[in-house]
This record gives C-alpha cells, sequence and structure tokens, in this order.
C-alpha cells in the first residue's frame, strides 16, 4: 500500500555493510568477498553463482558456525591495490573479475565483475575501483 504520510526512512551511507558470514567460512581483512548462492558472505572466487560484495574491513572467523552466526564488515565503494593474474597498462578503465580473495584479472571463468583497472603498477599487481 502507497504511503499517506510522512515516513521515518532509516538511513546509511551504505559505504560499509555488514553481511552474513557462510558456515564453515573465515574471511581474512582485506580480502575481496562475494555472496554465495545463498546470500551469504564467503571468500572472492571464480565460482559460478555468486555475487561480488566488496572488500573486508576486518576478519570473520565463522569456522566453526553455521549460516550467518557470524557477520562481517564490507567496504562497498573505493579504489583498492590487490594482485592481478596477467594485466596490462591497456586495460586501464576495463572491467575487471574475480580470480579469488586477494586477486583480480581482465577475464575470469565466472566472470563475476569485482571492478575496473583504473591504476596500472605491473602485469601482476593494480588499482581497482569497486564502486558501483
Amino acid at each position: 500500500m502507497a504511503l499517506s504520510a510522512d515516513r521515518k526512512t532509516a538511513y546509511r551511507e551504505g559505504v560499509e555493510i555488514e553481511f552474513p558470514v557462510a558456515a564453515s567460512t573465515k574471511i581474512y581483512a582485506g580480502s575481496l568477498v562475494m555472496a554465495n548462492a545463498n546470500g551469504y558472505a564467503v571468500p572472492g572466487a571464480d565460482t559460478a553463482g555468486c555475487k561480488f560484495l566488496g572488500v573486508a574491513m576486518e576478519q570473520a572467523d565463522n569456522s566453526n558456525g553455521s549460516d550467518g552466526d557470524k557477520t562481517v564488515r564490507v567496504r562497498r565503494t573505493g579504489v583498492f591495490e590487490f594482485k592481478a593474474s596477467s594485466i596490462t597498462q591497456a586495460m586501464v578503465g576495463d572491467d575487471m573479475y574475480l580470480v579469488d580473495d586477494e586477486t583480480f584479472d581482465e577475464t575470469a571463468n565466472n566472470n563475476i565483475k569485482c571492478g575496473k583497472l583504473v591504476k596500472y603498477v605491473s602485469a601482476t599487481k593494480g588499482w581497482i575501483d569497486i564502486s558501483r
């Protein structure tokens, strides 16, 4: 039903959000994080059915827990330096995809986009803008 009066709406900047962590999972601070097919946070990987969330701002150890027993604070915007598989200067501005929780590349089997290359450092390192 549509509003018929003013509503006090909760608000957040949305830069950092907490996500529930998958069962039997440990996420390291500073790692690339994605949501698995069930919507729980897991370390970044080239896995079908997952969606990129951002960069973990803290460690979350749910190794002995069930889905959602722990949460992880994830930064959803910004420019971060990570390892790369095989990038070139010519790729600056191109979409980049998850390889694992600390690595991106210009291609991947499942093409889970994690940002755009904004600064080339070397063939194996660059800065990606994870902003949406």
